[in-house]
């Protein structure tokens, strides 16, 4: 079942591989489209075959992985990247290169990941994004995904304090269940009337 590829309208979901270092390095070398990620912009093609060595190809040879490059169909070429992580928060996240924003390419490839991973059982996922980032969480509420509760963390490697809002989506687990590693983790926790 690993990383089945998907595909919508307009978008094939599919594994990275290494004929696409160019298109992987576009989208992280990108100061906008990496303001709001856990690291900084990749400044070479070198740094940009670490990065897919750890986030891609060592997922791949998991049993399940859901680490997708967003392509048009129309030539295949990765132009975004979403995932859902399989560590115990199912962290979901996306990005993707601004020249195409705000054509609801995301909340595509979103839908489709998110009923993908439903069909395949997980019981939820869990998704952050910094509240200075308000279009994540459009995103996140577009596949279904509720705001849970708001936590500051000292973020790294950036090292900035960053207040993030926490969404979830649960699938077989009680409704009612949230995942509360995040408020028990930071002492400055609270929800916020959005």
């Amino acid at each position: 079942m690993n990383t089945p590829t998907l595909k919508t309208d307009r978008l094939i979901l599919r594994k990275f591989t290494e004929g696409d270092m160019e298109a992987l390095f576009l989208i992280l070398k990108d100061e906008e489209v990496n303001k709001f990620l856990p690291w900084y912009p990749i400044k070479n093609i070198d740094e940009t075959r670490k990065f897919y060595e750890e986030k891609y190809a060592a997922k791949y040879k998991k049993l399940q992985a859901y680490s997708y490059a967003i392509c048009l169909k129309r030539d295949n070429f990765p132009i975004g990247y979403i995932k859902v992580d399989m560590e115990e928060h199912h962290d979901f996240g996306f990005a993707l290169c601004k020249e195409l924003w705000h054509q609801g390419i995301v909340t595509e490839a979103s839908k489709a990941v998110v009923e993908q991973v439903r069909k395949d059982g997980l019981p939820y996922i869990t998704a952050t994004h910094d509240r200075n980032n308000p279009r994540s969480g459009t995103v996140m509420q577009k596949v279904g995904m509720k705001y849970c509760y708001s936590y500051e963390e000292r973020w790294q490697p950036k090292n900035i304090p960053v207040i993030f809002r926490m969404y979830q989506l649960n699938f077989t687990v009680n409704n009612d269940f949230v995942y509360k590693k995040y408020w028990d983790m930071y002492d400055n926790h609270f929800i916020e009337e959005l």
